[in-house]
């Protein structure tokens, strides 16, 4: 890969290098904390120089080799992350709610040599390592790093993620408990790295087709660490600050913004479920954090408990929202609530991920805010074509933070970064004339109706604002007249709104090719792990309720 730019300066180096300056300048201070429990970074930098260790010297594995990493927000999590990465190999990350034929597909489409992952999820893993390059697996169980275990928190996300548990599922499998009790492990030998190895296999939604691994080097993710350092730097304090985080850190919106408060010294309370919202609500008022992350459905949970508007939110600082659109009436609630206003950030898996983000003493609704330093941003029309200020198209990302390519994908990178850099996002927005980047829809989801171009997400804003409206979606589905015409579904818990309200509201608001032309009520809409609507769900859902299939979506 040819290197176009060069990251910050005081930046120009990898990973390891990042970790090991972390773990000299913060030493006893609490490093992560969980369930009851906390590890400070001198001992994260013991117990993951001793796993290292063993990759390095006692797994067979050689730098460069993929491992796999299937765990929730557990403390180990951190630990394995900077295991991997210390040892010279490239983490995978990997969703523990995966169904055993989709790790079947991450391990082998990233041909991984070795998998962890959380001793529950053991028998469906099981399943999933037929037919993969695969020869190491350790597990970690969950009191491994928990001197206690409380709560009915984490035992209730198992049993929802988990199938029977069964200890001999993997026979030959080490466990992290016997592996950190070990006293003849090789000392961890850091390595000489370069830049442009690679460090990090994410794979991406998969919601255009099958997912794709996107390779980013350290280069990459050094890179977008010292854009979002740069700007951390002025709204945080070394040392001081505390961030909840609910979000998976297998997400690299999580990761990254993880990583990056981590290179600050900040305390980061990991959540495991975050679909508990009354334990939501206790680790808040517990935590008293100062940074919190989030996306739309969890601060919508989390304002839906009387008990949260109580808590006192004198500490709280810095809320930053990101990996899919911020509704503006949560926005503005959550602003009135706790009194800090939510700063909205836009990025790709494929971008390391952050692309721009709103200034907290800047904040514009309904934009992704400014776009980083060293980032490059264009929109292009349906032939490429550059198109001015103010007009809607294409995003396109040139920077640092762009990836390599895709994992084995030579012809789909050809398809989304030509020969000067450029990367095609799919993402449909426009530049306003204070350069802030305003995001409007995915290209694939617009629905075109007899000719024009519709955003799903412009109906999806205004019906929210409908009072008793909680959530909805709209897609295009198949029409002999029109091409397409507009299906919408509703999530509401009240009896007052009904279809003919919906559709009146969209009448008086919208141009008539806009209007959904038929609503569906349902209980919840499909979304993915990170909490964005999974509309190709909804169009199979709408299918076969034309079809006469179906009578209520699910």
């Amino acid at each position: 890969m040819t290197i176009r730019y060069q990251p910050l300066k005081a930046e120009n180096a990898c990973l390891n290098d990042l970790f090991d300056a972390v773990f000299k300048q913060f030493g006893d201070n609490v490093a992560f904390s969980q369930n009851g429990a906390s590890i400070s970074f001198a001992e994260l930098n013991q117990k993951s120089q001793k796993v290292a260790g063993w990759l390095q010297h006692n797994s067979g594995l050689k730098p460069g080799d993929r491992v796999a990493l299937q765990l929730p927000n557990l403390m180990q999590t951190p630990l394995f992350m900077i295991a991997i990465l210390r040892a010279g190999l490239v983490l995978v990350n990997a969703n523990p709610s995966f169904k055993s034929t989709e790790l079947n597909f991450l391990l082998k489409d990233s041909g991984a040599k070795a998998l962890i992952t959380f001793a529950p999820l053991a028998r469906k893993a099981s399943l999933g390592l037929q037919d993969t390059a695969v020869e190491k697996v350790i597990l970690t169980e969950l009191g491994d790093l928990h001197p206690t275990i409380k709560g009915k928190l984490i035992n209730q996300y198992i049993r929802r993620i988990s199938m029977p548990f069964s200890k001999e599922a993997i026979p030959n499998a080490l466990w992290l408990k016997s592996l950190l009790k070990e006293k003849d492990i090789p000392a961890w030998q850091p390595l000489a790295q370069s830049p442009n190895d690679l460090a990090l296999l994410q794979y991406t939604g998969g919601t255009t087709g099958t997912p794709k691994g996107a390779m980013l080097s350290h280069y990459n993710l050094m890179a977008n660490f010292a854009q979002l350092k740069q700007l951390l730097e002025t709204y945080t304090e070394t040392g001081q600050e505390r961030l909840y985080q609910p979000l998976p850190l297998y997400h690299i919106y999580a990761f990254m913004l993880t990583l990056s408060l981590f290179s600050q010294g900040a305390h980061t309370r990991l959540i495991t479920d975050p679909r508990d919202p009354r334990a939501l609500v206790r680790n808040f008022k517990s935590f008293k954090p100062t940074v919190c992350a989030g996306i739309d459905p969890l601060f919508h949970s989390l304002l839906k408990q009387k008990t949260f508007h109580r808590l006192p939110f004198t500490s709280l600082k810095l809320t930053i929202s990101g990996g899919m659109a911020l509704s503006l009436p949560l926005a503005k609630e959550w602003h009135k609530v706790t009194g800090c206003p939510i700063t909205e950030g836009y990025g790709l898996t494929e971008c390391s991920p952050v692309v721009s983000v709103n200034r907290p003493d800047n904040i514009q609704l309904g934009t992704a805010g400014e776009i980083l330093n060293m980032t490059k941003i264009r929109i292009i029309d349906d032939e490429g074509r550059p198109l001015p200020e103010g007009e809607i198209g294409e995003i396109q990302v040139l920077g640092p933070q762009v990836m390599m390519g895709y994992w084995n994908q030579l012809e789909e990178t050809r398809q989304v970064i030509d020969e000067n850099g450029w990367l095609s996002t799919g993402d449909i927005g426009l530049i306003l004339q204070d350069g802030k980047l305003k995001i409007l829809d995915r290209k694939k989801e617009l629905i075109c109706v007899s000719g024009f171009k519709i955003f799903p997400s412009e109906i999806e804003q205004l019906v929210c604002n409908i009072p008793g409206v909680e959530d909805c979606a709209a897609v295009g589905i198949p029409d002999p007249s029109t091409g397409e015409r507009i299906k919408l579904f509703v999530v509401t818990r009240s009896t007052s709104v009904t279809p003919d309200i919906v559709r009146n509201y969209c009448k008086e608001r919208l141009t008539g090719y806009k209007v959904p032309n038929s609503i569906e009520f349902c209980s919840k809409l499909p979304r993915s792990p990170v909490g964005k609507v999974q509309r190709g769900k909804l169009k199979e859902i709408a299918l076969r309720l034309c079809h006469g299939t179906q009578r209520h979506s699910k």
